[in-house]
């Protein structure tokens, strides 16, 4: 029964190491990129997503990644999360 925890407890950590190596921190530019890509930035699922590309598509570029928080559902803080992933090149 030991070895089982003990296993279990290993997998665990080596779960958790692996999945911060992972972690998805790659710039993303708001005026290009699909609502697949748009749903790796924090608190953006795909609605919200999709949202993003809605009003891309209505309203044009964002001229700043600050415009994000134009759209619905997105607020400043979100913006301020995100504001080292978000591009507008």
């Amino acid at each position: 029964m030991k070895h089982t925890s003990l296993f279990a407890t290993l997998v665990l950590l080596f779960a958790l190491a692996t999945g911060a190596v992972h972690a998805d921190d790659s710039v993303i530019n708001i005026n290009s990129a699909d609502a697949v890509t748009l749903t790796s930035l924090e608190g953006i699922g795909y609605s919200k997503a999709e949202a993003i590309v809605a009003y891309r598509e209505a309203n044009g570029s964002f001229k700043t990644p600050e415009d994000l928080a134009k759209v619905k559902g997105i607020g400043k803080r979100t913006v301020e999360k995100n504001a080292e992933r978000i591009t507008v090149k």
